[in-house]
């Protein structure tokens, strides 16, 4: 890939066009409003619907996981058949929009399964920008995770503390923000208290910047409410 080849990301991607579409709030919503999500996220409502939207939709092309249901008070509990694959691969070709996707099966999103968890973008000094959001979820009772991802050279599934410990020893490349996320929500008791967690989060966008590290090497910032989580794993490792 053009940008950050190599290395270990979550499921993601771009917003598509066809993620603004209102008609989603009006037919196809369930949990928190744009309006509620645009606040969280410091964006306004047309933003917001977008962004969760596309969260949904790049979770169920990268990872064949869905968070919608039939209600709002239900979610999918197989997506593996091979009606449901088909539907991935037209999502992910952009064949399909994510608002027919859901129409044609009846479903809703369930944005109350996602948690806001932070928000970064890339440094000035980097050619491609990108601001990327970061959420959390449980795994729908059901669901499996799949490698499906034309993106990807491989897919894996982990603890997220296995994760931080597996990037401190170069057995997984990875980017500061995931690093950074990753390690923020290992110091979770579980899922349940990530997503706790969560909800009470508002987010700033977080540009870091090149500081020193020590009177000869320099390292990129990072927000201040990680530094003393960083400097207390340093301790435990060191």
């Amino acid at each position: 890939m053009a940008f950050a080849a190599g290395m270990a990301v979550f499921p993601g991607g771009g917003v598509d066009p066809r993620d603004f579409d209102a008609d989603l709030s009006r037919d196809a919503w369930a949990g928190p409003s744009p309006a509620d999500w645009a606040a969280r996220l410091g964006v306004d409502e047309h933003l917001a619907l977008a962004l969760v939207c596309a969260a949904v939709r790049e979770t169920f092309e990268e990872s064949g996981v869905l968070l919608a249901g039939p209600s709002a008070d239900e979610v999918v509990a197989d997506t593996t058949g091979d009606d449901w694959e088909a539907d991935r691969v037209a999502l992910e070709s952009r064949e399909l929009a994510f608002t027919a996707f859901l129409g044609r099966r009846g479903l809703v999103v369930r944005t109350d399964l996602l948690g806001l968890w932070d928000a970064w973008t890339t440094p000035v000094f980097e050619p491609r920008r990108f601001r990327t959001w970061f959420f959390v979820a449980a795994l729908p009772e059901g669901q499996r995770t799949r490698d499906v991802s034309r993106e990807s050279s491989s897919v894996v599934w982990l603890p997220a503390a296995t994760a931080v410990a597996q990037a401190e020893a170069d057995e997984l490349a990875m980017m500061p923000p995931t690093y950074l996320t990753c390690l923020d929500v290992a110091g979770q008791d579980g899922p349940a208290a990530a997503l706790a967690e969560a909800a009470g989060r508002e987010v700033a966008m977080f540009t870091p910047t090149v500081e020193p590290l020590d009177d000869e090497r320099w390292t990129m910032s990072m927000p201040d409410r990680m530094r003393p989580v960083v400097a207390a794993r340093r301790g435990r490792t060191s």
